[in-house]
């Protein structure tokens, strides 16, 4: 999604209900502060980028957390742990 804001691709994320797989921070902090459900994503923290790596850890723990990343939450896989928060992780204005 190349050329659009963090801003644009979270709201075509949450109008289309898709799920955020992302290795960029911002989108974590978009969602920390705002007050928003939707969209989740799915944060990868991990010193290995490469994509084959990448995907192996998605394949490896979306067992584990899609329940989370279903209700709406910001879950976040780093090289010794995951960590999950459910939205909204700000309270509305």
């Amino acid at each position: 999604m190349g050329g659009q804001s963090d801003e644009q691709v979270m709201t075509l994320a949450d109008r289309e209900n898709w799920i955020l797989i992302s290795a960029d921070s911002d989108f974590g902090e978009l969602l920390a502060n705002s007050p928003v459900m939707a969209p989740s994503v799915l944060l990868l923290l991990r010193a290995d980028k490469r994509a084959e790596s990448l995907a192996s850890v998605v394949l490896a723990n979306l067992g584990q957390v899609m329940d989370d990343l279903a209700e709406g939450a910001l879950v976040v896989i780093s090289d010794t742990r995951i960590r999950t928060r459910r939205l909204p992780m700000k309270a509305g204005e």
